[in-house]
């Protein structure tokens, strides 16, 4: 099985590693470019051809990156889905996967959105307890979701 895997959240000198490549101070293969963010090939990857999208401002979290960054992080993880299609790499579903926080599977403390190519037998799962919830449950849930917005 494949998984997300560890790797250094710092460089070196200690810098975040995300915001070394955001900046230009640490090498990486770019995909994407502009002001505000970079998309990077994963330097290990689940699938060849897993991207990452990062804000060259360091970001922690989900919660600290402002609404409309959020909306263009995903945009360019959509225009990037699209292009992997159109090459020759395998690539027959994508999934986009970001982790916030250490107990989703965060190990990089700067917010970024990975782009996975993903085919048959690639071997990458999620595992879970995908049981039917009752509607009870979810009414529940749900309840408590809106109250907190």
């Amino acid at each position: 099985m494949a998984e997300l895997r560890r790797m250094p959240a710092t460089t070196s000198t200690g810098e975040c590693v995300f915001c070394a490549i955001g900046s230009g101070r640490a090498p990486a293969a770019f995909v994407h470019e502009d002001d505000d963010f970079v998309a990077v090939a994963d330097l290990r990857p689940v699938t060849t051809g897993h991207l990452l999208v990062l804000p060259r401002t360091h970001h922690a979290d989900l919660a600290s990156l402002p609404a409309g960054a959020g909306a263009r992080m995903f945009t360019i993880a959509q225009e990037l889905a699209a292009a992997l299609r159109r090459t020759d790499l395998r690539c027959e579903a994508i999934n986009l996967f970001l982790a916030d926080g250490k107990a989703a599977g965060q190990e990089i403390p700067h917010v970024h959105l990975h782009v996975i190519p993903r085919f048959a037998g690639d071997g990458f799962v999620m595992r879970a307890d995908w049981r039917v919830r009752s509607r009870e449950e979810l009414t529940e849930v749900a309840e408590k979701v809106r109250a907190a917005r």
